[in-house]
This record gives C-alpha cells, structure tokens and sequence, in this order.
C-alpha cells in the first residue's frame, strides 16, 4: 500500500457511512459504535479475549519488567511490568490488507451469529 494513498479515516466518516448503507439515523449509528467500544474496552479492562471472526482478536497480555536505556542520557532505567492489549490479524483482514483478496464491499448478510 503506497503512503500517498494513504489517509485517516474517523469515526464520524465511520458513522455517515454505516447511516447512509443501513438506513439508520447518524445519532443511533454514532450511539451504537460508541457503545460497542466502551464494551471493548470494558472487557479488556477486566482481563477478557475478544474473538471477531475473521477480522481478529484483541487480549490483554503481560509485560515483563525489563532495563531499558533513556536514547537521550544513554542512563539506564527499570521498566515495571505492565499489562498491554495485543490484536492478532485475522483471516480476512490479512488476505484483504495483504492483497490476496480483492477489498469490496463484502455482502451484508454474511453477518451471523459469531
């Protein structure tokens, strides 16, 4: 992917997207992906997996402490343990990002009950 294509995109393109496919009001689009990432973060908070079929998963992994060195002071310094949230890339994300499946607007109801 060529950095010159590349651009930001936010959330509020997110949810005039998704209200313009779905027929929804922007105001519950915007309610219902703010609740979907509160959850998120809610169930990574409490130490929780979360499995999206074939886009990834997101967990909460530890760190271990470790010795690092300021780059500015070359002074070495502790680094406590910490926990992290890790994403391992799923199936069709990969083939998607990797260009091995083609990017279009994938069928609506594909969506089940994962």
């Amino acid at each position: 992917m060529s950095d010159s294509k590349t651009r930001t995109i936010t959330k509020k393109e997110l949810v005039n997207r998704i209200a313009d496919a779905t027929g929804q009001t922007k105001v519950v689009v915007k309610e219902i992906i703010q609740r979907f990432l509160d959850s998120m973060i809610q169930e990574l908070g409490t130490g929780n997996r979360l499995e999206f079929r074939e886009f990834g998963v997101f967990e909460v992994k530890e760190r271990a402490p470790r010795r690092a060195q300021n780059p500015r002071t070359l002074e070495k310094v502790d680094v406590p343990a910490k926990s992290v949230v890790k994403f391992k890339v799923g199936r069709l994300m990969r083939g998607v990002v990797s260009g091995e499946i083609p990017n279009q607007p994938l069928d609506p109801n594909r969506y089940g009950d994962d």
